[in-house]
């Protein structure tokens, strides 16, 4: 049996929706997530302030349909690149930079600098975990020697791999490439390249490149 369809009370409620956060997404790139303003929202959708308030109840309600989109976006991304013939750890890499690159402030918005007060709710961190778990599994298993400080560290702190069978040299390789990839990333799309004459790709696929052979 098919999925139920929706009302047209429903569909324009997910439209009105729609249109709000596009505003949303707006206002951040000008001028940050904490700036974010439902009642000018409002004005420029010709709505009243309570009137906005019906689809959301709130900033934080707001900003966490944004969050859990831009998560769900890379966690798709993530998923389908990671379920392709082939892929590994630089396929991941790359396909997080061109997601990335398609819309800085998005990604800006879930690893960027936390917004003031806001803590976002479980199932948002859920969505993230299936990033790192992908991660996780194009880390692979790298070849047994002796233990690092970190490794024996990440031994006994692995909360954060949840139930994935990571022995603490994959937590490490994982937890390095997420922290080096990120690096490059965030000073990418901030800007700080750019007086440089250095081109980001090249520095990128170089940070990719010298991953791999440790």
């Amino acid at each position: 049996m098919g999925a139920a369809k929706s009302s047209p009370r429903e569909r324009y409620r997910d439209q009105v929706r729609t249109e709000i956060k596009d505003h949303a997404r707006q206002q951040i790139a000008a001028s940050g997530a904490s700036g974010l303003s439902l009642n000018a929202i409002a004005k420029q959708m010709g709505m009243s302030g309570p009137a906005l308030y019906r689809y959301f109840a709130g900033r934080d309600e707001l900003i966490t349909a944004l969050i859990r989109d831009a998560y769900r976006s890379l966690a798709d991304t993530v998923q389908y690149t990671a379920a392709g013939d082939g892929a590994g750890l630089a396929e991941l890499a790359h396909t997080l930079r061109d997601w990335a690159l398609a819309d800085p402030q998005r990604y800006f918005l879930i690893y960027g600098t936390p917004v003031p007060g806001y803590h976002a709710p479980d199932d948002v961190t859920a969505i993230a975990d299936e990033i790192m778990t992908a991660l996780l599994g194009a880390c692979g298993t790298p070849p047994e020697r002796p233990a690092t400080d970190l490794e024996t560290h990440l031994a006994g702190h692995r909360h954060w791999a949840h139930e994935h069978p990571a022995t603490p040299a994959t937590l490490r390789r994982a937890l390095t490439t997420w922290t080096r990839l990120h690096g490059v990333l965030s000073l990418e799309l901030a800007g700080h390249f750019t007086g440089m004459g250095i081109d980001p790709a090249v520095l990128f696929a170089s940070e990719v490149d010298d991953l791999l052979a440790s």
